[in-house]
């Protein structure tokens, strides 16, 4: 199971390792960690994210209880734990009159799936009547339902005349 952690660390050297560790330790892996130490959180501390993997097993649970009980011991203040449904993403490049054509609707098709989302969008729109482009990270509960989900984008993008660059 995907799991998003965020965590508060005292401003001292260390503090990130010591909160890192017990993640090996109780069966996890490392995905990200988003360390935003020039930011400080109301009690001074600085918040980290990490994103973390435990493999699906009948103790998956209880390693992850352990785990932030561990963190808990250490003096880690644990802000938020939440699994992440949606495992595969993919960011996509749009290109054309977006905005013109109703964005929310291509939006809405990919939502309504009810096994993907989009769950990011920046948009850059130069001028009223000049083409816009928008960065679109599509998320979903596999591979083979991201492979989907952007057949569905591409298709409603057809339709209205926008470019979808995709990676390969």
């Amino acid at each position: 199971m995907k799991i998003s952690m965020d965590i508060e660390l005292k401003d001292i050297p260390g503090q990130l390792v010591l909160a890192l560790k017990p993640v090996s330790d109780f069966g996890g892996n490392i995905l990200s960690v988003l360390h935003q130490r020039e930011k400080k959180t109301p009690s001074g501390k600085i918040p980290v994210q990490v994103v973390l993997e435990i493999a699906e097993t009948a103790t998956a649970e209880r390693r992850l209880e352990g785990l932030v009980e561990e963190l808990k011991k250490q003096g880690v203040n644990v802000v938020r734990v939440g699994k992440e449904r949606l495992r595969e993403s993919v960011v996509v490049l749009l290109i054309g009159h977006i905005v013109h054509t109703d964005l929310r609707e291509t939006i809405d098709k990919i939502d309504r799936t009810g096994f993907a989302e989009v769950v990011a969008l920046t948009l850059s729109m130069p001028g009223v009547n000049k083409k816009s482009s928008a960065s679109v990270t599509v998320s979903a509960v596999g591979r083979e339902e991201l492979k989907a989900a952007l057949k569905i984008l591409e298709a409603t993008a057809d339709g209205k005349g926008i470019a979808v660059v995709s990676p390969i």
